[in-house]
């Protein structure tokens, strides 16, 4: 257990799951080496649980900066008190570094930290920085990505990034060795076709609406091969059962959560998914191709950049969602289910691809950082 007097690194997150997963793996990292480690979030961020008692949670005020004037005014208000708040916790906590991961719960945060002098380090999950991390960016000496290119990155700061990776849960690390079981060819009628749908935790309802009727136009002799597991939204899963009656699947699995997802991907053939920095990160770790259908309302639209560099690398086809028609699919499902090598040659970009050791490599850069303060900094920054 970490010497609770010595200076702690504090992980500025909240919000979003997305933000908030990689702070609580830094943390298991960090803790395992003996560092103190405190959290600072929001009224809306979750506390790391019981399972890390050694975190010490601060919450101070944020918003975000969106809406009508008054929304606007008060979210100024809001980080106002958040940077009080923040400023005090540099006083009395005096860390040896803050890592911030996103969202505006961060900013106070940081702000107060550069404010300080405590060296920042920003951790970007998507392909395309973050708005508040952008706010952030000059006052960070390192920013660890999980994307080999990250847009609205600012030239003078590329110098410093740093690519780490973005954590995933343990269990989903403990299947990167799973070996990708390679689909039987057309000429094997027997062999299963594993395909597994996520849409997020709750589904997507695109997904329940076009995936069956794009099932339904398959030869019924390929249909009989495929195997599916998909999340529908609670709401539609009744409709989802109705629309696959009687359409002579192998197999059907209809839920509305999946509790044993890591188990799912290592043994599904093809994913369809969103595209987020989460279903990236997993994906790429075990290693399975995919179908990416990014959400066409994500900020900045991040999740079409995400899936354009998974879809460059060989490991994924992209279909935007206004050309997720139930004849596009048909016709990208029969040509891959068609072409085992192709499932095969894009499973081993996607393992190439993914990082399972990201909460080390994040740690490290850290704790580099911490080492070496002038190390990877532009000379706008070092002056």
């Amino acid at each position: 257990m970490a010497d609770t007097t010595q200076r702690p690194i504090i992980l500025a997150a909240g919000g979003t799951g997305g933000h908030f997963f990689p702070a609580e793996a830094l943390a298991r990292e960090l803790l395992a080496r003996g560092e103190a480690v405190a959290l600072v979030t929001d009224k809306r961020g979750q506390a790391f649980g019981d399972s890390l008692p050694e975190v010490t949670v601060h919450r101070i005020r944020s918003a975000a900066p969106g809406g009508n004037l008054l929304a606007k005014m008060n979210a100024a208000w809001q980080m106002g008190l958040g940077l009080l708040g923040a400023n005090a916790l540099m006083r009395h906590l005096k860390p040896a570094a803050v890592v911030g991961f996103g969202g505006y719960p961060s900013v106070p945060t940081v702000y107060a930290a550069a404010q300080a002098r405590v060296p920042v380090m920003l951790h970007e999950q998507n392909a395309v920085l973050g708005r508040a991390n952008r706010m952030l960016a000059a006052a960070a000496r390192r920013i660890a990505v999980a994307f080999p290119e990250v847009a609205s990155v600012k030239e003078e700061h590329r110098p410093r990034l740093v690519r780490t990776g973005n954590p995933v849960r343990p269990a989903i690390a403990a299947q990167r060795d799973a070996a990708y079981a390679v689909p039987a060819p057309a000429s094997a009628p027997g062999g299963p076709v594993r395909i597994l749908v996520m849409g997020g935790s709750q589904g997507a309802r695109v997904f329940s609406e076009v995936i069956p009727e794009a099932l339904g136009r398959l030869p019924a002799e390929l249909r009989a091969r495929i195997h599916l597991a998909q999340q529908c939204r609670p709401e539609d899963l009744e409709a989802a059962r109705a629309a696959y009656a009687g359409m002579g699947l192998g197999g059907l699995e209809l839920e509305s959560f999946f509790r044993d997802v890591p188990d799912r991907l290592a043994a599904c053939h093809l994913a369809v998914t969103r595209a987020g920095a989460s279903t990236i990160a997993e994906l790429t770790c075990v290693g399975r191709p995919a179908i990416l259908v990014p959400y066409p309302h994500a900020m900045d639209d991040h999740q079409t950049a995400n899936a354009r560099q998974l879809a460059a690398a060989g490991a994924a086809w992209v279909m935007a969602q206004p050309d997720f028609t139930a004849d596009a699919l048909a016709a990208r499902l029969k040509d891959l289910l068609e072409s085992p090598d192709a499932l095969t040659a894009a499973a081993q970009a996607a393992h190439g691809w993914g990082m399972a050791d990201a909460a080390r490599r994040l740690a490290d850069a850290v704790l580099d950082m911490i080492a070496n303060p002038n190390h990877a900094r532009t000379k706008e920054a070092a002056e």
